[in-house]
């Protein structure tokens, strides 16, 4: 782990639907010059638009250093595939995804796949909670480089350790036998996200989740749930210091610099009942420094209101001023978002030896 905090900046990229690749790249390339840490899509069954995993997949070679978070539901939805598709993109970009774990929780999205009934939100959590367990088993199914084909030769080694694990995994509402068919992603396991608003979804996250969501409208509240987290997360047996806590905020860019504080308050009433902030770049600058040197939080997840016009603004000049106040990166020192978080490569819990899982 480093010695040094460094402050974590990501933002979101979906706003409303839209159908060209080059508006969701050019989004996306733009964080990536703002050294942002990584760029969200959002997808739910309830929400209208492309897929959030095919979205990042057409990005990922368009870009060459920032993390890809695509949202992943986790209800009904086969945990086999949902650790494939998030391997596969993995390998995509080089060592950049991770994944943000939600749930369904209406009738209406039931009724889409026609298999069950909506659950309580309890169960729908823990039911992601498995699934990124299990996830995890799978993508150290594989030792590292098992089954990866040696450039000199084109051929396939094969070695005891290219045999890969089953996982035997049972899970409330579904099993896993494994292995699977995906070799180890290069970051051995992608970020997995949490958004930690709810208890249930907080419970999961504390045992799971490399970087959490929260909400709060003031750096004290922040802190408060920073520090609830970490201790859930060592009460779990994880290090906290593998933990990044950020806080998110719905971002209106729009007005003139007014030094407005967050909350409901100072924005109009957006759905999801987050954090909002309204004013401009330099007040959005002089908050995240704020709460950044009160030690309340790890970095910010910004949601721009107006997708274009407010990430600009957060690129060239939140985040410009930051740089220059020696607060936030000006390159990227690694090339996976494990290292631009600063977070550890997870040992496989299989390999022979030094095993024992991390995170």
């Amino acid at each position: 782990m480093p010695t040094t905090r460094s402050l974590h900046l990501a933002a979101e990229i979906g706003g409303p639907p839209r159908y060209d690749a080059a508006s969701h790249i050019a989004l996306a390339r733009l964080a990536e010059r703002g050294r942002l840490d990584f760029v969200t899509f959002r997808d739910s069954f309830a929400r209208p638009g492309p897929d959030a995993m095919a979205v990042l997949a057409r990005v990922a070679p368009e870009t060459t250093r920032i993390g890809l978070v695509p949202t992943v539901t986790t209800t009904h939805t086969e945990p086999f595939h949902v650790s494939s598709a998030v391997a596969t993109l993995d390998w995509m970009s080089r060592g950049r995804a991770g994944w943000h774990a939600d749930v369904s929780t209406t009738e209406a999205e039931a009724r889409l796949f026609g298999r069950r009934p909506a659950a309580p939100a309890p169960a729908l959590w823990q039911e992601a909670g498995e699934t990124a367990d299990v996830s995890a088993r799978l993508w150290d199914g594989w030792e590292d480089d098992a089954g990866i084909r040696a450039p000199s030769t084109g051929r396939t080694p094969s070695t005891d350790r290219d045999t890969p694990h089953p996982v035997d995994f049972e899970g409330t509402t579904f099993s896993v036998k494994g292995p699977a068919r995906v070799p180890r992603p290069p970051q051995g396991r992608p970020v997995t996200v949490f958004d930690a608003t709810t208890g249930p979804a907080a419970r999961a996250a504390a045992r799971h989740a490399d970087v959490v969501y929260v909400r709060a409208s003031s750096p004290e509240r922040a802190a408060a749930l920073r520090d609830e987290l970490r201790r859930a997360a060592g009460a779990h047996g994880r290090d906290p210091d593998g933990l990044r806590v950020l806080v998110a905020l719905t971002v209106d860019l729009g007005d003139a610099e007014t030094a407005p504080g967050p909350g409901p308050e100072s924005g109009p009433p957006l759905a999801g009942h987050g954090t909002y902030f309204r004013g401009g770049p330099v007040d959005l600058a002089e908050l995240v420094t704020h709460w950044y040197r009160a030690g309340a939080v790890d970095g910010f997840h910004l949601t721009p209101l107006t997708p274009g016009r407010d990430l600009e603004r957060i690129v060239n000049g939140t985040v410009a001023l930051l740089q220059h106040r020696g607060l936030f990166r000006t390159f990227y020192p690694g090339g996976t978002l494990r290292e631009h978080l600063g977070l550890a490569r997870p040992a496989n819990r299989y390999a022979p030896r030094g095993a024992g899982a991390a995170s």
